[in-house]
């Protein structure tokens, strides 16, 4: 037994040795599409590395691109960190496209796994000119030059008529430029950083180009080809690279891998993030609150209807959210709740319904994929919304313009018959029910009476066929 302990404690010696001198190397995932989930993500665990003392990063990653405003998040923690960072596209059959090349030529390292590509980084949410071409020469319809004939008069006024549309066209082709110059002019300067082929990194903006790994590692677009992990540290260690401007080499010893898993923060914000949930919390919470007002004291429509909203709000705060699209559909549910207040013969509430599916369509200012609300969605919630609209609210309204039909308020007026004492204390019979009341006149039993007020527990009474004017209470 002591032997065993004695080798027990050499071992336990050795490998607190052997983890003490170990360079951690950290492997963060970057899976899917790129949202401010990620982006939190990825930007805590940069910070956390590096009060962890970790040696390097290696951001593995497999996307299809996402959105600007994330992208720019993750590299500026890649680019600001003190820790080299390395992205590998792997593994064989991973992407890099639009937001993730963006994210790689940001890197200190860049590598890929063979069988994998990167590319596509034009900004999509530019489409093309709606405006016609003017040279009428490709049309084989167009009429002839000599059919040309017209008065001075009747080319003005055409030229008048086509003039917006020609300004609406040059207004969207500059801006359109605008946005690919900056996007052209920031990735350019990202592969510049790191001595990487700047002239492909703008034709990957302007032109959509792509490239597999072969393709890359020949055009000076990434640093090498690496299988795996192990192939990926093998070819990083020894290599010289800039680090917040200052040159520095990655010199790496008994290399550990860290595997870290997602936590349940990015959890909650992949969930609450998607467009299509947070679309459905921010009806949950206005139709919840709408319910608790039309029906108080429930108390569990107002609850649930308030976290659902304020959940809403957090999420659509990170989204790209046309204000447009948000106030169309404010505006439809408005338009809904008044035709059931109001009935106008259905003006009000197709209105509502009309600009309520305009907003849910316009509400995601983007047209990444991913990040746009389901149509087969806005359609079966609109046709909730409606329902909810025109029978629940409308039974509400009706259900409180009932007249009371239970409490002390009903038996104001009530016919009562009298049982037994008056004047002063006695009993009276009221709807199967006897009660204590109180009258000053003399009454005989079985007399009839009508209840004036209530009094604690008496009720107060007169009899039936005196004038009610002449009450005294």
């Amino acid at each position: 037994m002591r032997l065993f302990s004695y080798c027990a404690l050499v071992l336990t010696l050795l490998f607190t040795a052997f983890s003490a001198s170990a360079d951690n190397v950290w492997v963060i995932e970057i899976r899917g599409g790129i949202g401010p989930a990620t982006s939190d993500y990825v930007a805590r665990e940069i910070d956390d590395a590096r009060e962890a003392q970790a040696s390097f990063i290696v951001l593995k990653m497999d996307t299809p691109g996402g959105l600007d405003t994330s992208m720019r998040d993750i590299i500026r923690a890649v680019t600001t960190s003190s820790i080299p960072v390395a992205t590998w596209v792997g593994p064989s059959g991973a992407r890099a496209a639009s937001a993730g090349t963006y994210i790689l030529l940001a890197s200190h390292v860049a590598a890929m796994a063979p069988g994998t590509n990167l590319g596509a980084a034009t900004p999509v949410n530019l489409t093309a000119p709606s405006g016609k071409d003017d040279d009428s020469s490709s049309n084989p319809f167009a009429p002839k030059e000599e059919k040309k004939e017209s008065n001075e008069e009747e080319s003005a006024a055409t030229e008048k008529e086509t003039k917006p549309e020609d300004d609406r066209v040059k207004a969207k082709t500059a801006m359109e430029k605008k946005v690919i110059n900056d996007a052209t002019a920031y990735i350019q300067g990202l592969a510049k950083l790191h001595g990487r082929n700047e002239e492909w990194a703008a034709k990957a903006v302007t032109e959509a180009a792509s490239l597999d790994a072969e393709s890359a590692l020949k055009e000076n677009v990434i640093d090498f080809i690496a299988a795996d992990l192990d192939s990926l540290m093998t070819q990083s260690n020894g290599r010289t690279i800039t680090i917040n401007g200052l040159e520095q080499q990655i010199e790496l010893d008994n290399i550990a891998f860290v595997e870290r898993e997602q936590d349940w923060r990015f959890k909650l914000l992949s969930v609450i993030t998607n467009p299509n949930v947070a679309y459905i919390l921010m009806l949950i919470g206005i139709y919840g609150l709408l319910l608790e007002f039309y029906n108080p004291g429930v108390g569990l429509p107002g609850v649930l209807g308030g976290i659902c909203l304020l959940l809403a709000m957090y999420s659509l705060q990170m989204l790209p959210v046309s204000y447009a699209g948000l106030g169309l559909l404010l505006l439809g549910i408005a338009l809904m709740i008044a035709e059931a207040f109001s009935p106008s013969f259905g003006i009000l509430g197709l209105g509502g319904i009309v600009s309520f599916v305009l907003g849910s369509i316009m509400l995601m200012d983007t047209e990444t994929p991913g990040y746009q609300i389901a149509i087969p969605l806005i359609v079966g919630l609109t046709v909730v919304s409606a329902l909810f609209t025109f029978v629940i609210l409308a039974l509400l309204l009706k259900a409180r313009r009932k007249p009371v039909t239970t409490g002390v308020e009903v038996l104001l007026g009530q016919s009562a018959k009298v049982v037994s004492g008056f004047p002063g204390d006695g009993r009276v019979l009221v709807d199967g029910e006897i009660w204590q009341a109180k009258c000053d006149q003399p009454l005989a039993k079985g007399q009839s009476v009508v209840v004036r007020r209530v009094s604690g527990l008496y009720l107060v009474v007169e009899d039936g066929y005196s004038d009610p004017s002449t009450n005294k209470e």
